[in-house]
């Protein structure tokens, strides 16, 4: 009797509990479960949420939160006796990185974010962010600081490698796909970095500067594209001012913009040292500051406190702010599925996964007498520079994933921030002799061009791998490839007309010796399985199927900027970026002023050929759809990527035309398919910043079947379209 009154009084008090606790019960909305959490926390709980710690030491300044993860992005602390866990944050993007220490962890890198764009392959992208979310929740971490998707306006830019391109349609659908991924291991994924933070040269005190109507068809189209499809829990916001204001202070960016046009409602958190105001920022949106140790005051610590109590914070602004985070943690999964460390990470199965978003990835640029895939009678192979005989190179900074066994080439300078220069243990020159049994294939490092041209001479093929490091914090200092490759590159293709070069880089660059060499394979930085996944396209074990994800000039003097604007070697003094040419960003740009780069977007070649038919079009209810048949006209399987652009006949534009739609489509020798596209119809549209609408202006629009932006032999059709008039979310 005893034991049975003891298990019912049991029962009721965990009854209690529960009833107390309504927030933890699955059933309820995300929107409920935050607000009754919200409704029991105290004031002091409540200000915890919107101070974010470094999960590392910061010099003298401060030592970590104690219950930070070591060496991590950063740590929000919970409110236990509620059951809300604390907040892990992991720098990302390419997988969990560490901040600077001699015992990082060891984790699995994707391919940088552009090549993962190169592959036009959204289910590709979906699978590399579900497999870097394993691996933060299991390295303990429940927020992720990865949905990069800043456009790629400056192709020196040294983050571009984290990014998605030039285009707002395919950088925001990909890093869509990348963020749902994340997202489906219960983990929050971070939407940045907010906005038109295009350039790392003086990213702290930089002023960009550009219209409303031009930016909503550009930048911000990414961006919201993205939140549409993916809905990420936090938004990161940038370190540079927008048109005067900073990024983090912005009540045009973060209230009117993000919060209220597009409805976001997640909550918007600082980038590591992007706070400068306690009442300025509250008030216009912001609800997080991150890693404060890096800026100069605890902002949303004692002084926000101060503000909330004198009115100059409204509680309600305050509670909002909370709010937000709680919604997330609910509305991810963060809450009711705890995360912690010593999770079981299956290296072997992530390091194919990268692999295979290499391989997907790779464009082949050129291919002159079809020098590739090599040649099973190959009896002599050079390979040649950029240490191809140990590894394939990383970008650097707060991305940075330290490769499982190390570093293979240490001691590269700079070996801090924002390095250290790191190869992944991935060799080429191995995985090549792995698939040339019968050949000789000997690697000569290429420091001496005359020397190296000899060693190429008699060769049957020879591989020159070249490189170009950027990193956070460091733009590259021009287009041209560093401490001279090109005269190698030139040197050796003058020696041995067969000649591939495999560019290992950031983004474009310029190729003086682009006649010369016969074949030309951009592998971008291309992860923990790089050396593997080049040597497969090179032997055709992968036929390449990767498209530019970006113009790459003919040289800087076409770009709308031909020189980077800033001094790198003075990051105090204030400075303006007009970005003039509006949303005529990349490809866009060279159509307007009938430039022709040296390879277009969208180019990519195959080992086999396609050929395209049967364009059609329907509209229904407003909407545009396509449709046409692909075909594989070769002799091996192969995938395509064909490309939707659309011209207006009688509107104006910000420039002659648009990408509208792709798909990437796999056939076998003589297979066909029927694909279809829907039109979002904000591509059909200009933006009226007076009337936050898209406006289709009633007339004839040319529809472009393209193989790239440049393909003088697209196939076209025309179709009529009635005026209409979208709201600012184009519904």
């Amino acid at each position: 009797m005893k034991l049975k009154l003891a298990l019912a009084l049991a029962l009721a008090a965990m009854s209690a509990q529960a009833a107390e606790q309504a927030w933890l019960d699955k059933s309820l909305s995300a929107d409920k479960r935050a607000e009754l959490a919200l409704n029991a926390m105290t004031q002091q709980e409540k200000l915890r949420w919107v101070l974010g710690h470094f999960g590392s030491d910061f010099g003298n300044k401060t030592r970590k939160h104690p219950a930070a993860l070591p060496f991590s992005a950063g740590y929000i602390e919970g409110v236990p006796r509620l059951g809300l866990p604390a907040l892990f944050e992991t720098d990302a993007g390419l997988g969990v990185a560490t901040q600077a220490s001699k015992t990082p962890r060891e984790r699995t890198s994707l391919p940088s974010g552009l090549a993962t764009t190169a592959s036009w392959d959204r289910a590709l992208a979906y699978k590399g962010g579900a497999m870097i979310g394993a691996e933060a929740r299991a390295s303990g971490f429940n927020v992720m600081l990865a949905g990069g998707v800043n456009l790629l306006r400056e192709p020196r830019n040294g983050r571009n490698f984290e990014y998605a391109g030039e285009d707002p349609l395919l950088a925001g659908v990909m890093v869509a796909e990348q963020v749902k991924g994340i997202q489906s291991n219960h983990i929050i994924a971070t939407m940045k970095h907010f906005a038109v933070n295009n350039q790392e040269t003086g990213r702290f005190v930089l002023d960009a500067r550009i219209d409303d109507a031009s930016n909503r068809m550009s930048d911000l189209l990414a961006f919201q594209l993205l939140m549409e499809q993916a809905d990420p829990g936090s938004v990161m916001c940038s370190y540079n001012r927008l048109n005067g204001v900073y990024a983090c202070e912005n009540d045009y960016l973060l209230n009117q913009v993000l919060k209220n046009d597009w409805g976001y409602k997640g909550y918007v958190m600082t980038d590591w040292g992007a706070t400068h105001s306690t009442v300025e920022s509250a008030n216009a949106g912001l609800d997080q500051q991150s890693g404060w140790e890096f800026d100069k005051s605890q902002y949303f610590g004692g002084a926000l406190e101060e503000a909330v109590a004198n009115g100059h914070v409204p509680q309600a602004r305050l509670d909002n702010m909370v709010f937000r985070v709680l919604r997330a943690m609910f509305d991810k999964g963060v809450v009711d599925n705890p995360v912690a460390e010593g999770g079981n990470i299956d290296y072997a199965v992530h390091g194919q996964a990268s692999r295979a978003g290499a391989e997907e990835g790779m464009v082949l640029l050129k291919n002159a007498g079809n020098v590739l895939p090599l040649k099973a009678g190959a009896k002599k192979i050079v390979v040649i520079g950029a240490h191809a005989d140990v590894g394939v190179l990383a970008g650097g900074g707060s991305s940075l994933v330290y490769p499982v066994g190390g570093n293979a080439v240490p001691g590269i300078a700079p070996t801090s921030w924002p390095g250290p220069v790191m190869y992944h243990p991935s060799s080429p020159l191995k995985a090549i002799q792995a698939l040339a049994p019968g050949a000789s294939v000997s690697y000569h490092d290429g420091k001496d061009p005359a020397a190296a041209a000899r060693a190429a001479a008699d060769a049957d093929v020879v591989l020159v791998f070249a490189q170009q490091w950027v990193g956070e914090a460091l733009d590259a200092v021009s287009l041209s490839l560093p401490d001279n490759q090109d005269a190698l590159v030139a040197a050796v293709a003058k020696a041995n007309p067969k000649t591939v070069v495999v560019l290992e880089t950031s983004g474009p660059v310029l190729m003086p010796w682009v006649d010369q060499a016969a074949g030309i394979l951009q592998a971008w930085y291309p992860g923990t399985s790089g050396g593997e996944a080049i040597a497969r396209v090179l032997f055709g074990e992968v036929n390449p199927s990767g498209h530019l994800p970006a113009t790459f000039p003919a040289s800087e003097s076409q770009l709308p900027r031909p020189k980077l604007d800033g001094d790198p070697k003075n990051d105090t003094a204030r400075f303006t970026v007009n970005y003039h040419e509006g949303a005529a960003v990349g490809y866009k740009w060279f159509d307007l002023k009938g430039l022709k780069p040296l390879f277009p977007f969208g180019h990519g070649l195959s080992y086999t050929q396609f050929a395209y038919s049967g364009l059609a079009a329907t509209q229904k209810d407003g909407k545009l759809s396509l449709s046409f048949k692909v075909t594989n006209t070769g002799a091996v399987k192969g995938k395509d990527v064909p490309q939707l652009y659309v011209a207006p006949l009688n509107a104006q534009w910000e420039a002659p035309k648009r990408l509208a739609g792709w798909d990437k489509v796999e056939l076998a020798p003589g297979e066909s398919k029927q694909v279809s596209v829907s039109v979002d119809p904000r591509l059909l549209g200009v933006f009226d910043s007076k009337s936050k609408t898209w406006r289709i202006a009633k007339g004839g629009y040319k529809v472009l079947l393209a193989h790239d932006a440049a393909d003088t032999k697209a196939a076209s059709i025309t179709v009529q379209l009635q005026q209409r008039t979208l709201n600012v979310n184009g519904k």
